[in-house]
């Protein structure tokens, strides 16, 4: 196959516009150095000599501070209904949100999307950005999640942030041509085209190092995806071949979210944590490496001899050595060796190193208050969580928009689940019974004509869970156990003290509903069975008071009723109650 015959198909054209862009913008080569930076391998390919490429990395604790700081909360999506013309659709409208928070959760799980989040935050402080990609597996009815790096993906507009603006994306993938063949021929390809799959050594563009060296024979295929008539299309390419050209999705949005770390004016892509502490991790390492130096050559005590006087000069570096002199007197031995006494370095160095280090991680909000560095013990939960919360106040910014990435993330798998259901999709529900109050889960085919009449909206829920966060929690709920707060008599009070606690509260409101209403059915239950034991107690002492003949009556009256299977008349109230349930429950149904 001579390739100077065949044309490079229009995606890889528009695929080496982008790799122009970022050539030039240097994406490629600052992505390798913030990795490298951020790993430990600061001094790179210097040539350092005999000595030993010493370093303080400060870098690394200050990404992972404020990463731990974004990922100290718990991330809970949470669909609502917004169609409220419908009002006798509000009900199992109301149904179907809670089947489809249940659907969220079990996907998070599943797809490992805490580590994934994680993984996304720190992509974005160490490279500005972090990025996922959403497929959708049709066969399990789940959304596939996947970590895309900043090099491999290139937007039409570069200066808009905005991901749903973009007149197409491209995300490019590296894999072996084996793997590449078999995924054109599962997408229809003929296996003759097959042949146009070649492998090559475009490995420049790999985001770090070391996969810029492959064990197998590699190919690069490019997706393209854009808008069109308010639906996004799709193909895909090699540098050859078109694998897949123009599919409708019928997706109204781009299957891709995006985290960056901050915003930058006129730049899509963000800016990271990293890329502005690196001249300031140099210049301490550079002082480590002076201070190393100066420690080796000076600091410790130097001989000086006069090795013309001295027959056998390597007894000077042997422990416990006899010295031979040439003929020259023992009590003129100084006068033969000497020493030279260590220099003292100023300690404005290590000072400058020292306040180098702490003003970087001030500045950057990595302080010692601020990472904690107190003892519990000299102060409290909430004194601790106050110090710190205050300290964190810079994050804000970056956890709004992890809130808003997860909210991107929510859309994309609802609109995959309204796409992709033309046969319903099977969701999980929470069915109580009546007569027991066992829960169970059982499995709802839900139409896809319920999941457009919803007109859902994301709302993410967000629970702190730090190590002082949880010692506050429980501090709060120790004290309002030991005040009494959890008993029937107070249990009025604690409800007040609840309901005007804010959502976010340190004291943990929703556990403290939670017991208010275990308290409560608990109180029900005793009630009840107080009420029972009076019943039987009056029944048994109207029992007491009637003649012989009269208990015998009665006796014989109950016999005969358990004999045909009437009800007493305690069990018959609770029938006729259950029947009144259920034709209201009747009603309800044919009514919607």
């Amino acid at each position: 196959m001579d390739l100077q015959e065949i044309k490079e198909t229009p995606i890889w054209r528009l695929y080496e516009k982008g790799q122009n862009y970022h050539r030039m913008m240097g994406i490629y080569t600052d992505t390798d150095r913030n990795y490298r930076m951020y790993n430990g391998n600061q001094w790179g390919k210097a040539k350092l000599g005999d000595v030993e490429p010493v370093q303080k990395n400060f870098i690394k604790p200050i990404v992972k501070y404020k990463v731990s700081v974004i990922h100290d909360n718990l991330y809970a999506i949470v669909y609502s209904s917004q169609n409220h013309e419908n009002r006798e659709f509000a009900k199992e409208a109301e149904r179907y949100c809670d089947m489809l928070n249940r659907y969220a959760s079990r996907v998070w799980e599943h797809d490992k999307m805490d580590f994934k989040g994680r993984k996304v935050t720190k992509d974005s402080a160490i490279n500005d950005e972090g990025i996922i990609y959403v497929n959708f597996d049709e066969e399990k009815q789940l959304p596939v999640n996947e970590i895309i790096k900043k090099n491999d993906v290139y937007y039409g507009n570069e200066n808009d942030e905005d991901i749903q603006n973009q007149p197409y994306i491209l995300i490019r993938k590296r894999m072996p041509v084996s793997n590449a063949v078999e995924f054109a021929l599962a997408n229809g390809l003929s296996e003759e085209k097959t042949a146009y799959i070649i492998g090559d050594n475009d490995t420049f563009e790999e985001s770090g190092e070391s996969a810029k060296y492959e064990v197998d024979n590699m190919v690069t295929i490019v997706y393209k995806m854009y808008k069109k008539d308010g639906t996004v299309h799709f193909s895909i390419a090699t540098r050859w071949i078109d694998i897949v050209e123009d599919v409708d999705t019928g997706l109204s949005l781009y299957p891709v979210a995006h985290f960056n770390w901050e915003e930058k004016e006129g730049s899509a892509r963000g800016e990271g944590e990293v890329r502005y502490l690196i001249p300031n991790q140099i210049e301490v390492n550079r002082t480590e490496v002076r201070r190393v130096l100066t420690v080796k050559y000076q600091a410790y005590p130097q001989k000086i001899v006069d090795t013309s006087k001295i027959s056998n000069p390597s007894a000077l570096n042997t422990v416990g050595g006899t010295i031979r002199t040439n003929g020259q007197p023992v009590e003129d031995v100084h006068k033969i060796v000497g020493t030279l006494q260590p220099a003292q370095m100023s300690p404005d160095v290590k000072e400058l190193q020292e306040s180098l280090i702490q003003v970087t991680r001030e500045l950057a909000g990595a302080g010692e208050t601020a990472t904690g560095q107190v003892n519990p013990e000299d102060a409290s939960g909430r004194a601790i969580l106050a110090v710190q919360q205050a300290s964190q106040a810079p994050m804000t910014e970056q956890k709004e928009s992890y809130k808003n990435f997860i909210e991107d993330l929510a859309r994309i798998w609802l609109e995959y689940l309204i796409v992709y259901s033309v046969d319903g999709i099977n969701m999980e529900e929470e069915v109580t019974d009546p007569m027991t109050g066992e829960s169970t889960i059982q499995v709802v085919n839900v139409p896809q004509t319920v999941l457009q009449q919803l007109q859902a909206t994301v709302k993410i829920d967000i629970t702190p869970k730090s190590v002082y966060d949880r010692f506050a929690q429980e501090q709060t709920i120790e004290n309002l156990l030991l005040q009494g707060f959890f008993t029937a008599q107070r249990v009025g009070e604690l409800a007040t003290y609840a309901e005007v606690l804010d959502d976010d509260s340190v004291a943990p409101k929703t556990k403290i509903l939670e017991a208010i209403e275990h308290i409560r059915e608990e109180q029900q239950k005793i009630a009840m069975i107080q009420a029972q034991a009076q019943q039987m107690q009056q029944r048994a002492s109207q029992f007491l008071l009637e003649d012989i003949d009269g208990q015998a009556s009665q006796v014989a009256e109950a016999m005969q009723m358990q004999a045909h299977g009437v009800p007493m008349e305690g069990e018959q109230e609770y029938e006729e109650e259950t029947v009144v349930d259920e034709e209201e429950t009747a009603e309800n149904v044919d009514d919607n």
